[in-house]
């Protein structure tokens, strides 16, 4: 426990036999449990979990299912709500069974249906909120996370200071001598993208991993909807945004060359994520601020594209007339500059309400 609240580290782990050890014998003494998710691993990563389970010592920390019983009146309908809602979401979680589910059990292992990262993190979170775990953290099972950077990590969601940390490495003295150059580069780029699709504009190194989040914020967004691949992070993001969420980052060490493999590959993931940032974006903005709350930033966003989308045809115009080597119209050339100028101001505009919204969310 910190400060007398129950912590939880979610370890999703796909082939991570010879490392996934590791991260169990290296977790600091105040975690609670340590789950690990084993994401339909084809190696021995299931077999190295149960020999763990089977030496460990019972846990002091007794963790039972709360009793979902309360008193049905009139104004607990909407707990009843709360409740249905969860036994329909149950059914969209990766099929998983907990292999040990005992209330002393430090170390819990649960098999799953391979369902890449977001997945497993996903049905970990599922087993801490269900729990009512106050601070669930996340390390990969590859050991690329110190473990001795954990309680920094979940201090801020302890004391209520943040409703989601995660680390960030780029601004470690050591970023550019350790992270690989390709990496280093498509991060920074993802890092932009996720700043103006998620809202928290201060935010960056959006791809790490090592994170801590608050069970209201875990109760706050639909975690069986999280996405299922490398994108996992930034979408996360977009969802905590939307649900008015605070979010701090810590500095941490980049850390390498610890007998991981990295399964991700750069050139497939940077396309891959670009395309959920942009959906998310315009998820975020009809979803927060049309729907939920009306914020004049909406127009001027919208306006922006409509005006980006007329200026297609004066474009268009140019470059033809350019092909062609024929003389400009000052009308198409005066439309294209106009709204050019137009569409610019009211992006900015946009862009500076955005981020004027949001500074609040951001510790």
């Amino acid at each position: 426990m910190l400060n007398g609240k129950l912590v939880a580290v979610v370890v999703p782990a796909y082939n991570e036999e010879t490392q996934v050890g590791i991260v169990i014998d290296t977790m600091p003494d105040f975690v609670d449990r340590i789950i690990i998710v084993n994401d339909g691993s084809t190696d021995r990563t299931e077999d190295v979990v149960k020999e763990y389970i089977r030496k460990q010592k019972k846990s002091k920390v007794v963790i039972e299912l709360p009793s979902e019983e309360f008193e049905r009146t009139i104004f607990n309908r909407a707990l009843e709500a709360v409740m249905q809602i969860r036994e329909q979401e149950a059914k969209f979680f990766p099929k998983h069974e907990i292999v040990n589910d005992n209330s002393t059990d430090r170390v819990v292992l649960i098999n799953q249906e391979n369902s890449k990262v977001g997945g497993a993190i996903a049905t970990g979170y599922k087993w801490a909120r269900d729990r009512r775990i106050d601070c669930t953290a996340v390390m990969a099972g590859d050991a690329q996370m110190d473990p001795s950077e954990l309680s920094s990590i979940c201090m801020p969601v302890i004391d209520g200071e943040a409703d989601y940390v995660k680390g960030n490495r780029l601004i470690h003295k050591s970023a550019r001598v350790l992270i690989p150059k390709k990496r280093f580069f498509g991060n920074s780029v993802l890092s932009a993208l996720t700043k103006v699709a998620s809202g928290y504009w201060r935010v960056s190194d959006t791809q790490t991993g090592y994170t801590a989040i608050s069970l209201s914020a875990l109760e706050s967004i639909e975690i069986h909807n999280i996405y299922r691949d490398y994108g996992m992070p930034n979408d996360m993001l977009v969802k905590l945004n939307m649900s008015y969420c605070t979010v701090k980052e810590i500095p941490i060490k980049p850390v390498y060359d610890v007998g991981e493999k990295s399964k991700m590959k750069i050139a497939k993931v940077i396309p891959k994520i670009s395309w959920l940032l942009l959906k998310s974006f315009f998820k975020r903005l009809w979803g927060k601020y049309f729907l939920r709350d009306f914020h004049p930033l909406f127009l001027f966003y919208n306006f922006s594209f409509l005006l980006g989308l007329l200026n297609i045809y004066f474009l268009v115009e140019i470059i033809v007339a350019f092909a062609k080597n024929v003389t400009i119209s000052t009308g198409t050339y005066l439309g294209f500059v106009l709204l050019t100028i137009s569409s610019l101001q009211s992006l900015f505009f946009g862009m500076f309400m955005d981020i004027q919204d949001n500074a609040k969310l951001e510790k």
